[in-house]
């Protein structure tokens, strides 16, 4: 894939501030870098976009506060960063500001970029069509060019009369990178059956007793947790207590998928991971009854899932807050291992979100169009500091 370069090397500041931007930063450093070998990146991120060749500023494991609580005991240190991260910007004089999602901390960021008069480039698009829709007109007014990963957000901008660039879905090209590799070492001598409980603590306390109580129910398979990296083992293993073919694997997730025979998933991006690798799944979701209070009257979506919201219908069964029971947890996966017309349909349906997600080219479609805006609005010499 070819772009129209500009005139002189070009220099980029990114910011991700969690794993998964941190992934598909990594891969549009890489992209940038083949489409215009004098790029220069600084960032904020991971280990992988400084493996891909970015100066790394600051790691997202400093910057990643959940919650109401935790953001709110942490602002002087959210200031403190975002004072940092300003001049840390001026100082390198980037032609072009790249936010990949992380919405909190670079929509603040993007708005005093644009009043410096830099080139602000989202991509990943947060996700406002869930909730805080008002933020349309903040993102119109400061983000010059937004590229974003799923079919949908294309029209719903459209209503906003904002053009974006839809360039495809990032993980399709890394899920079917890991189908090519050599096929894992078995995790169980028994089939498997993932659970995917996320990684943050309070969603494990509050998801992870009900997944576990399915091991009891269905001793004829192996149990295998995809532990977070962000999990410690001394935080996982009382929930394991008295569970025999129960065991955690860290760091090989995609491993785990290629393998099992069903997930129980909780919501969130592993929703898509675990239905590219074409492995049934129910989607699990249960917070506190205030969380999921303020939840219901703030998100407008139909659904939790990114499967189910691309499909724009009810691919996978999503158990939310009091329908996950563990009599429903039982009755979805008995159906995930052992119906046959269920399991069929499952997998057309996941043909079919293959298809609608696009050839798997983000990376290089994303870098192209990056390359393409910067060389039509005549960049070429960096923004001065000031």
């Amino acid at each position: 894939m070819s772009a129209l370069l500009p005139s002189e090397h070009m220099r980029y500041y990114i910011i991700a501030g969690e794993a998964s931007g941190d992934l598909h930063g990594s891969n549009l450093i890489r992209a940038l870098h083949r489409q215009d070998t004098a790029t220069e990146v600084r960032c904020w991120g991971g280990d992988l976009m400084q493996e891909a060749g970015a100066v790394l500023v600051k790691h997202y494991r400093d910057l990643a506060f959940m919650g109401f609580a935790e953001v709110a005991m942490h602002l002087r240190t959210i200031f403190r960063n975002l004072d940092f991260c300003k001049k840390d910007i001026l100082a390198f004089r980037p032609d072009a500001l790249v936010l990949i999602d992380y919405p909190g901390f670079n929509l603040r960021i993007a708005q005093w970029a644009h009043e410096q008069g830099l080139r602000v480039i989202f991509y990943i698009s947060p996700q406002v069509w869930a909730w805080k829709e008002s933020r349309v007109k903040l993102i119109r007014e400061c983000v010059d060019k937004m590229l974003v990963i799923l079919p949908f957000e294309k029209a719903f901008y459209e209503k906003w009369d904002y053009p974006v660039e839809y360039v495809g879905h990032p993980l399709v090209e890394v899920v079917r990178e890991a189908q090519r590799r050599p096929a894992p070492e078995s995790l169980a001598d028994k089939p498997v059956v993932a659970l995917l409980p996320g990684s943050r603590r309070q969603e494990v306390r509050k998801k992870l007793p009900v997944m576990l109580k399915m091991a009891a129910a269905f001793p004829d398979y192996a149990f295998v947790i995809a532990q977070a990296p962000s999990l410690e083992d001394e935080f996982l293993q009382p929930f394991l207590q008295g569970y025999d073919n129960v065991r955690c694997v860290k760091g090989r997730t995609y491993d785990l998928l290629r393998q099992a025979r069903a997930a129980l998933v909780t919501s969130g991006t592993a929703t898509l991971e675990t239905a590219l690798f074409g492995v049934p799944e129910v989607v699990c979701y249960k917070g506190s009854p205030v969380s999921y209070f303020l939840a219901r009257r703030l998100i407008r979506v139909k659904y939790i899932s990114l499967v189910n919201l691309i499909m724009d219908r009810e691919v996978v069964k999503e158990l939310i807050q009091y329908e996950l029971t563990p009599a429903n947890l039982q009755k979805e996966l008995n159906a995930l291992l052992k119906d046959e017309d269920h399991i069929r349909r499952l997998k057309e349906d996941y043909h079919q979100l293959w298809d609608r997600l696009g050839a798997g080219h983000a990376s290089e479609a994303a870098a192209a169009a990056i390359l393409r805006y910067l060389s039509e609005s005549g960049a070429g010499s960096a923004v001065p500091a000031g």
